[in-house]
This record gives C-alpha cells, structure tokens and sequence, in this order.
C-alpha cells in the first residue's frame, strides 16, 4: 500500500517503519536487565545461568546471522521483516508467561531469531536512501534501537516502583509478586505495531532489480526518489546486476576472493570491536554494574535511566554528523572515549575498599544476625572480590547473592559519581561511533550482488562475540572483579583504534555501486 507522501518524505517514513525492528532489538535485548535480579531471587540462579538468560537472544542471532541474509536474497527484504515481527511478538509473550527457567531462556532464543532486523533493517534502509543521506537514514534504525534501549530502562523503573508502591491494584495484577513478567511482557505492544505498520513497506527496488522485476522496481523508485534520482539509480542498480548474476556459491566465493579481501576485513573488524569493547555488558547488566558501586537497587535503576538518556542523545548527535564527518573520524572519535571511559571506570573500582561497622547491622537484618556478622565487623577489604568471597563464606553463598545489593551498599566506600562518569562516558562514545557507524558501513561495503551473503557473515562474527561478552560477564565480575573487567575493555578499543586507522578508507558521499568499484580497483595489483 503505497503512501501519498513526497519522495523524501517517503523515504523518512519507511526508514521509521522498518527501524522498528531496531526499537525492538533494543528493548527485547536490554529489558532483562531489570528482570535478572526479580529471576534470580525466584529461581536461584548461579553465574552462568544469569549468563546464559542475558545472553540465550544472542544464541537466536547467530542462527539468525546465518540465515537472515540469504533469505532476504532469496525472498526478498520485506516478507523477512514480517517474520521478524511475528517473532518478537511470539517471543514477548512466551518471555511474560514462562512457567520455568527453561522456558524463559527458549521464549528469549526465539526472540533472538528475530534480531535478524539488525541486518535486514540496515540493508533495505540503505537500498531505498539516496547516496548523500545514506548514513543518517540507515542511522535511524540504531536511534531506534537506542531508544528501545531507554524505553526498556524507563519501564523497568516505573515497574520497580508501582510493585513497591503496595497499590491493592498492582497486586492483584501481579506486579508487586512478579514485575519482571510485565517487563518482558511490555514488548508486545511494540511488536504488535511493528506487525501492522509493515503493511506500508514496499519490496526494497534494488532486490526486485535483481529478480529481474524491473518494473514493479521503477515504480517504486519513482515513490522513493525523484525522476532524475530514480533514473539514475535504476541504471546504475541493474548494470550492476547484469555484471554480477551470481548464486548462492557464486556469491560465497566471490566473498572469499582477493577483490573482497579489504571489505570483509574491516567488516569483521568493525563487527568485534563494536561487542568485545562491552557494549552489552553495559547495556543489558546496567543495574548489575551500578549495584557493584553500593548505591542500592532503587538507586541503580535510576542511574541506568540515564544510560538511556545519554544513549538517545549521542546517537541522534551521531545521525548528524556522519554524512559530514564520515564514517572513519567518528570510529577513531568513538574507540578512543571508550578507551578513556573504560579506564576511569577501572580506576574508579580498584580505588573502592570495602568494610561492615556495627552501624550497618540495622539496614541488614534479613541478610543475618549481628552474631552472624560479627567476624566480619571493621575489616578492610580492598577489592569487591575479596569482599564478596568473605560474605559467601561467613553468611553462605544463597544469602550473600539474594542480598547482595544491601551488603554492598552498605560495605562499599568508593567514588560513585566517577564510575557513573565513566560508564555515561563510554555510552556516549559508544553511541556516537560503533553503535550506528558499523551498520551504516556493513550497508555500504559490501557488492549489491552478495550484500545480504556478506551482512551475514559479518554479523555472525558480531553476534558470537556479543554472546560470549554476555555468558562471560558475571563469572568475570565474581571472579576478576570490575576493575579487571572494565580495563580489559578498554584494552580491545586502544587495539581497535589502532587496526581502524590503519584499514578503514572513508566511505561518506559515494553511492554503493562507487564503492563497489573503488574496492574492487584496490584489489588489483
């Protein structure tokens, strides 16, 4: 169904509406944040079940990564986004209704499976936009996902509130028992709008083009762009495919040969670095990382609040500056904050030190007896992991866990606002570069001819990364402590700034089949 707008107008609209994967992703990804201390209580979970219920989307990414781009190759960018959308929507209400820890973990890897909007969002956003503007429309779809991002921390502290506020209401609703239901299961009323907004969305003209549809294809174009633009993209879209009518193994080996070489790495550098750095440590822990600096619970659902904030507002900073900074600043920029960031937050952790007083025991008393305490009482500790080693083996490891956020606001004398510093520091950075930078350049780089082939590879590679960074998170925090954890961080973006400016070319300004041919006139020897 066509909309009668014009044609850049047109373009914003359907930007908007398929970046609603993208504000799905990012609420479905970082809503658990909140659920996981609810679950844990519940369930007692260990380390590495509260690792794999963070990380269980992720492992439905991967397959999705290697599934997604074919498939909107082989039918088309549209009837895959439907998919996508009939996902979240399944995956929202099996997470709010799960009976079991099993349950959640499997309604969460369904969900995963639908993170495939990343890529297909990126691709058909960057199909459908003209070459001058490309970066900031394709960028709407990581602004979306930010928001998502801040819609989730939003909900969750409204969440927490009402279910400690004691209404008679929210109590017969399940909130005060259960909230972490209703902050998975809030996700439906986004995944429901998606499903219906998608009506509006044509097929991407550059796939029917390449389908040999050509007049469904111009008449699309002719929606999207004006005559001369339309035209021109038309040409340059179908010379294109008439030199490159590849397969499924025509396109994988052109993937792998010489003349893709550069492309494919700075994809796959781009792709880790953007996970490896800590962005979803960051992002889906945010309570957890806060919680370790001793402000409290309330308190650290607050901070994450504005985690959410600084994300939206560096990232809409980010949609305006890539077409006139480019691509290749914006990263250097990017990994250099996040270097600095993670470091002030390292440094921050190892300055902590850690120490009970008989004036704690009033705020701890489901925790344990003040006999319980008493071998604990005036002694310093000068690192959370020796703290918390000490708490499990005088007060027994369900107690300690179940009240960890009470003993370590009561224990911890560290710098809290310099930690907060650091962590708005790095998601600032992360946002202005990494965040929508990696999809704009996967959209770019890679021949029309095996672009979908190419995103998803790549995005394998970033999704396995993600999990890993996610599974690993709280075994690192129990076991290396924050400090360690975040310096290592910072570690991966000083070597990615380093292989970023040695590698990336800038791609700002040139249409895709420009790009196309500029690698491939790298390549020759």
């Amino acid at each position: 169904m066509p909309l009668p707008v014009s044609p850049r107008f047109h373009v914003w609209l359907l930007a908007i509406i398929v970046s609603l994967g993208g504000f799905l992703f990012g609420f479905d990804a970082s809503v658990i944040s909140g659920a996981v201390p609810f679950v844990t209580a519940e369930w007692g979970l260990t380390d590495w079940q509260i690792g794999l219920l963070v990380s269980s989307p992720t492992m439905g990414a991967i397959v999705a990564s290697l599934l997604v781009g074919p498939a909107s190759d082989a039918i088309g960018r549209r009837r895959v986004l439907h998919v996508i959308a009939a996902l979240y929507t399944l995956s929202a209400a099996g997470s709010a209704l799960a009976p079991t820890y099993l349950a959640l973990v499997l309604a969460r890897v369904l969900g995963g499976l639908a993170f495939g909007s990343l890529i297909v969002s990126s691709l058909y956003i960057a199909e459908v936009s003209p070459a001058r503007r490309r970066g900031q429309f394709v960028s709407i779809n990581q602004l979306n996902i930010v928001i998502g991002f801040s819609a989730s921390y939003f909900a969750n502290y409204l969440l927490l509130q009402i279910s400690q506020g004691g209404a008679p209401w929210a109590s017969s609703l399940g909130i005060a028992d259960q909230p972490w239901r209703w902050m998975l299961g809030l996700e439906l009323i986004p995944a429901l709008l998606f499903v219906f907004a998608l009506k509006w969305v044509p097929e991407s003209p550059r796939w029917l083009l390449l389908q040999n549809r050509v007049e469904e294809a111009r008449q699309i174009l002719r929606r999207i762009a004006s005559p001369a633009e339309a035209d021109e993209l038309e040409r340059e879209a179908t010379e294109t495919q008439r030199a490159n009518p590849l397969g499924w193994r025509e396109r994988l080996g052109r993937l792998l040969s010489p003349a893709l070489r550069l492309p494919l790495i700075v994809g796959l550098i781009a792709a880790i670095a953007q996970q490896i750095t800590g962005v979803n440590a960051v992002y889906f822990y945010a309570p957890t990382i806060f919680t370790q600096s001793g402000v409290g619970t309330d308190a650290a659902f607050a901070q994450s609040v504005w985690v959410g904030i600084t994300n939206v507002v560096f990232t809409i900073m980010a949609i305006r500056l890539i077409d006139r900074v480019g691509r290749k600043l914006l990263l250097l920029i990017g990994l250099a904050g996040v270097a600095v960031s993670m470091s002030i937050s390292g440094w921050g952790f190892s300055q902590a030190t850690y120490r009970l007083e008989e004036s704690h025991l009033s705020t701890l008393e489901q925790a344990g007896s003040a006999d319980d305490f008493a071998p604990l009482l005036g002694i310093t500790y000068h690192s959370d992991v020796e703290f918390k080693r000490a708490l499990e083996k005088q007060l027994g490891e369900e107690t300690a866990r179940t009240h960890h956020a009470a003993l370590l606001a009561a224990g911890t004398q560290i710098n809290a606002t310099l930690i907060l510093v650091g962590i708005l520091g790095f998601v600032a950075s992360f946002a202005i570069s990494l965040g929508p930078v990696m999809w704009v350049l996967l959209s770019e780089i890679f021949p029309t001819s095996i672009r979908g082939l190419a995103i998803s590879v790549v995005g394998l590679i970033n999704s396995g990364v993600s999990f890993l960074v996610q599974l690993v998170f709280p075994w690192e925090l129990n076991q290396w402590g924050a400090a360690t954890t975040f310096l290592i961080y910072g570690g991966f973006a000083l070597l990615g700034f380093g292989l970023i400016a040695w590698l990336l070319p800038e791609t700002k300004g040139r249409t895709l089949e420009q790009l196309e041919r500029h690698f491939q006139a790298t390549a020759k020897p």
